[in-house]
């Protein structure tokens, strides 16, 4: 992970403050994925349908909003990328996910999670993604409670409460507009 972030450029004031505090995580923790710690990593992604320009955004019931997809790596897992890959085949069952149009880390921003009845109040490091499909008409929710939604990048930026995925659905826009 230390690598990965190297070679990010952050961009905008809470990047500049988020990266550090991801970076420190990274590099003093033995396993910064861990959930029991109050600030651990997640990596997410946001899919994209190029030929489209849609983006998929999904149902989060615990935050009571749309997000993009991704979670937690599970014991061993350590790449960012392949957790992001995972976590997306999972909440969508999309079989043709590649990263697009490449396999750079896209946002780095750390969001809070509010408590709930398992677990107290923590905050996400969240590596973002962005990958891509050939056939959204494949994407399946993993449960009633979750729906999936395709979108435009203006109507996913109206659908969601949280500025975070509005500035990640703006860096998606501008490489959908390459």
């Amino acid at each position: 992970m230390a690598e990965l972030l190297d070679r990010y450029h952050p961009e905008g004031e809470a990047e500049l403050a988020d990266l550090p505090r991801v970076r420190v995580l990274a590099e003093t923790t033995a396993d910064p994925w861990r959930r029991e710690l109050p600030l651990h990593v997640t990596a997410s992604a946001l899919i994209v349908h190029p030929r489209t320009a849609r983006v998929l955004l999904r149902w989060h019931q615990r935050q009571q909003a749309w997000l993009q997809v991704g979670g937690h790596g599970d014991p061993g897992e350590s790449d960012p990328l392949a957790i992001a890959l995972r976590e997306a085949a999972e909440e969508t069952g999309l079989a043709d996910l590649e990263p697009w149009p490449d396999a750079q880390l896209r946002h780095v921003v750390i969001v809070p999670v509010p408590a709930s009845s398992a677990e107290p109040a923590h905050h996400h490091a969240d590596l973002r993604f962005v990958l891509a499909t050939h056939d959204p008409e494949a994407a399946r929710p993993e449960n009633p409670d979750a729906p999936l939604r395709w979108l435009t990048p203006d109507e996913a930026d109206a659908a969601t409460s949280q500025d975070n995925l509005r500035e990640t659905l703006s860096r998606a826009r501008r490489l959908l507009d390459a």
